[in-house]
């Protein structure tokens, strides 16, 4: 007998920082679970090559900077022009530097306080607007990360207080929302094979790809896979591990 699963046919996913590597592989596999998807990014161009892989029937696209609250407006607004509704929102976009407190520079500090919490926040408030003007409730999943929980590695104390305020955040949200049948999750996962995490420089001169590190692909499923879950239950915090990393 398989496990009960919730059918996302038809369901309208909208997905923060669609164009890198958690966001694209989370489009991709919920567009394969049968969901429809509004994909938002800051850069056109890999929103461009979701709908040329996927199809404009399938994926929709916003442009936005998610430090503004009217982008987040967008995003949800895009889904319920498109198809009518939004059945679930993922909010991905953060922006992450390595080193210690004093490494950053003040613009460096204001965008990863500004992108991580500041755009989570708008993108929660978009979709439980919409969500209560539907009246079925709904699914809000926040990308964070262990380093939230303080668990991760050192020279990341001001992206593990976005991260931690996320996953507060998340908490909060939970106790506010699920008597409404809106369920939130937060994903926290350790090290990702992304551009993202090889570019904010924690890797040093090694490369992501020859390391111990998950792939997008597992993030984005783990994504799929709580929205899958029956509506009876709900998953509050998932921290990932690959096999080879400490804590």
């Amino acid at each position: 007998m398989p496990a009960p699963s919730r059918d996302l046919t038809g369901t309208v996913v909208a997905v923060t920082g669609a164009g890198g590597g958690i966001g694209g592989a989370t489009v991709r596999l919920a567009v394969e679970a049968g969901a429809r998807v509004v994909a938002g990014d800051l850069r056109p161009e890999g929103l461009d090559r979701l709908v040329e892989e996927l199809g404009s029937d399938r994926v929709v696209t916003v442009v936005g900077d998610v430090r503004h609250e009217e982008t987040a407006d967008r995003l949800v607004a895009a889904g319920v022009e498109a198809w009518g509704r939004v059945d679930s929102v993922v909010a991905n976009a953060a922006v992450g530097f390595y080193g210690g407190v004093l490494d950053q520079s003040a613009d460096e500090v204001e965008l990863m306080v500004d992108v991580t919490l500041k755009g989570t926040i708008w993108t929660t408030r978009a979709a439980v607007r919409q969500f209560r003007a539907q009246g079925d409730g709904g699914d809000l999943v926040v990308l964070a990360s262990v380093a939230g929980l303080l668990i991760g590695g050192g020279k990341e104390a001001v992206y593990a207080a976005t991260k931690g305020a996320q996953v507060n955040l998340g908490y909060a949200l939970d106790r506010e929302l699920r008597g409404e049948g809106i369920r939130t999750t937060v994903i926290a996962p350790a090290g990702v094979n992304t551009p993202f995490a090889a570019a904010d420089g924690r890797f040093g001169d090694g490369d992501p790809s020859q390391g111990p590190f998950m792939e997008p692909a597992d993030i984005g499923g783990a994504v799929v896979h709580v929205l899958q879950q029956p509506r009876r239950m709900r998953t509050e915090l998932w921290t990932m591990w690959s096999l080879a990393e400490q804590h």
